[in-house]
């Protein structure tokens, strides 16, 4: 079987270093392996929209800022097709017809669903696009007959709902139509779900605790500067507390072998730091300082490269409408396939 790729970014805002390590620097990783036949990256403005329709403005003009930061990570638009989700109406029709094969109870199983909807402040008044987004994301991803998506945790229960979707759909209308979707994680726990700078348990724009790939490097100094550590950690003589101190859990996701050679150079490696932490004698803004050093490493070429990209907006555009195109073309093929197999092709 071929291996088809596809994975998406929502314009909501800037994307921020989790999603850089939760997809963006995986999905250039597979990009540039080339182990693959064909592979989708796509704006979810659509789906953005589900919990944003009182505000499009917001959704337009960060269609351009999401293009802007998958671009600078090193996304290459002639190895992958790269396109804009409201521009592909057959993802519209296919969500339209497997809206018939979900329950209103299934839907409130998600706990992706449930979560964002409790973070939305939607309890009380659930919009009804909203409250059936996983529906569309399969319609995303049958559409191409992707069979792998890379994903985050987060997104693990709206891949299971489109394995859900895909087998009830094959066996209702006897055919091999639709693929059945496999997630890829990133290798860590860390990087599946990395933390907000203030130690939620996921780092979201709007709990304004994200580093993002296009903070200058004041800002990310700053954000660096003010992360939580170890709170009984209050002189440099006091033993300190590595788990679930943030400072230790980038540096667990971001060092590498190099760096403490660049910056560190009186350790030999992370374990090293570590140690000397737990056993006390290390200060907080030491470990920050070389916090700060690795990611202005790691995030300064990515926001030069945006710094660029951003002067020509009609050239990432161009991108979009090709790759959108390429993609309308492909999804309309698989609605005819979907159409037949419901006994919806009249004049065929």
């Amino acid at each position: 079987m071929k291996n088809i790729i596809l994975t998406g970014d929502r314009p909501t805002g800037p994307l921020h270093i989790g999603h850089y390590v939760g997809s963006l620097r995986n999905r250039v990783l597979i990009q540039n392996k080339g182990d693959y036949d064909k592979m989708y990256v796509f704006i979810a403005d659509s789906q953005a929209l589900t919990d944003n329709f009182n505000n499009p403005k917001k959704v337009r003009d960060n269609v351009l800022e999401v293009a802007l930061d998958n671009l600078a990570c090193g996304l290459d638009p002639s190895k992958i097709t790269y396109f804009i989700q409201s521009e592909v109406p057959e993802l519209t029709e296919l969500t339209f017809y497997y809206m018939n094969l979900v329950t209103v109870s299934r839907l409130h199983r998600n706990p992706t669903v449930k979560e964002e909807i409790k973070l939305r402040g939607f309890e009380e008044s659930i919009p009804a696009g909203f409250f059936a987004y996983p529906v569309s994301q399969s319609a995303d991803i049958t559409a191409f007959k992707a069979n792998i998506v890379p994903v985050g945790d987060d997104q693990l229960p709206m891949v299971e709902q489109a394995r859900e979707i895909v087998r009830r759909f094959n066996s209702i209308y006897n055919t091999d139509v639709l693929v059945e979707p496999n997630v890829l994680l990133p290798e860590t726990e860390n990087e599946r779900r990395l933390v907000g700078t203030d130690g939620n348990a996921k780092m979201s724009k709007s709990l304004d605790n994200c580093i993002y790939l296009k903070d200058s490097e004041e800002e990310i100094k700053r954000k660096v500067f003010s992360m939580y550590t170890d709170p009984n950690h209050i002189k440099v003589e006091d033993p300190g507390q590595v788990e679930g101190n943030i400072v230790f859990t980038y540096l667990d996701v971001f060092c590498k072998e190099d760096s403490f050679e660049k910056y560190l150079p009186e350790y030999k490696n992370l374990d090293e730091l570590k140690d000397h932490y737990r056993r006390g004698g290390l200060g907080d803004m030491k470990i920050k300082r070389f916090l700060n050093d690795v990611l202005q490493e790691e995030l300064r070429p990515i926001r030069e490269r945006r710094e660029e990209l951003a002067k020509n907006p009609e050239y990432v555009f161009n991108i979009l409408k090709e790759g959108t195109l390429k993609a309308r073309k492909k999804a309309s093929e698989t609605v005819k396939e979907v159409k037949k197999a419901m006994m919806l092709d009249y004049f065929e």
